[in-house]
C-alpha cells in the first residue's frame, strides 16, 4: 500500500525551504517537519503533554546529535497511536528532546511551532519518497504490517 501525505513548503529566510505536514498523535493534530538528515523521528519534550496525558518518560542512555548540538539529552516515551496519512504506528517508542531553540527560531521568523521531526527511522522503514512537484510524501507498507 502506498500512503500519500501532502506537505507544504515554508520558505526560511529566502535561503531555502522546510517541508511541513500534519500527523495525528493520539487523535490530535500535530505539526511535523520532514528531515531526511535526522536519524530518528523526535518529538518536543515541551509539547508532548499536549498529546499524551501523564506521559511515562524514561531517560535515554544515548545522547542525541544533530539539531544544532552534539550532546543533547534525550528521553523516551511510548506513544499509543501515531497516524501519518494512512500509516498507523501503535505503541511507537519515540525519542523526545527539548526543541525550544528550534521553535524559538521559527517564532522569530513568524512561523508556527512544530511538535516533532519525521526522521530516518520511519523514512527508511517505509521507503519514503518525496515528490517536490506534487508536494507529497509517499510511504510504503503492507496492510497487515502497518506499524513499527
Amino acid at each position: 500500500m502506498i500512503c500519500k501525505i501532502p506537505f507544504e513548503f515554508i520558505s526560511i529566510e529566502s535561503e531555502g525551504v522546510h517541508l511541513f505536514f500534519e500527523a495525528l498523535l493520539n487523535q490530535k493534530a500535530c505539526k511535523m517537519l520532514i528531515d531526511t538528515g535526522a536519524s530518528r523521528s523526535v518529538f518536543d519534550s515541551n509539547r508532548i503533554g499536549l498529546f499524551v496525558d501523564n506521559p511515562e518518560i524514561s531517560e535515554n542512555d544515548q545522547l542525541s546529535t544533530g539539531l544544532g548540538t552534539n550532546s543533547m539529552k534525550s528521553h523516551m516515551v511510548i506513544l499509543e497511536n501515531v497516524k501519518i496519512g494512512n500509516l498507523r504506528l501503535k505503541n511507537y517508542t519515540a525519542v523526545i528532546i527539548d526543541m525550544t531553540h528550534i521553535n524559538q527560531s521559527f517564532e522569530t521568523m513568524g512561523l508556527q511551532q512544530i511538535d516533532g521531526v519525521l526522521g530516518g527511522d520511519i523514512l527508511l522503514k517505509y521507503k519514503a519518497e518525496i515528490d517536490y512537484r506534487k508536494k507529497e510524501l509517499r510511504l510504503r507498507f503492507s496492510k497487515k504490517k502497518n506499524s513499527i
